[in-house]
């Protein structure tokens, strides 16, 4: 693993990969950022994002998916593997990914949801509905 400060002039580096092997993936902090090109450094505690946490095998297999369009065919060219196979290992990094909310629920719907269900009355949830505008 190269780390530290090489020659003056060069900017110390870690590859992602032997920092995977060395935290073995465990989970970890980045404390320090040093900004390329000038002498700005940066320190706290930094979580790496999430596809630098996954093994340097799926950061790969990621990176080819994307690539390829997301086309599960080109990914079976590429890998040499069955659509199962594709589908089974996407699966696998989904479960070590969390998802943000990109198409939230409409303002009330949970008022609408709870009606649904029976925990409210029209009277309460018009009421509810009409608060949260």
């Amino acid at each position: 693993m190269t780390h530290g400060y090489p020659d003056e002039g060069r900017e110390p580096s870690v590859d992602w990969q032997d920092l995977t092997d060395l935290t073995r993936g465990e989970p970890f902090v980045v404390e320090r950022v040093r900004l390329t090109g000038n002498d700005v450094a940066i320190e706290g505690r930094f979580e790496p994002p999430q596809l630098a946490r996954l093994a340097i095998d799926d950061q790969v297999f990621v990176a080819a998916f994307v690539r390829s369009h997301g086309s599960i065919k080109e990914m079976e060219r590429i890998f040499g593997v069955s659509y199962p196979t594709i589908k089974s290992r996407l699966n696998r990094i989904a479960e070590k990914l969390d998802f943000v909310e990109t198409d939230p629920a409409p303002p009330g719907a949970d008022v609408v949801d709870r009606l649904r269900r029976g925990e409210i009355g029209v009277r309460e949830a018009l009421e509810e509905l009409g608060r949260s505008r």
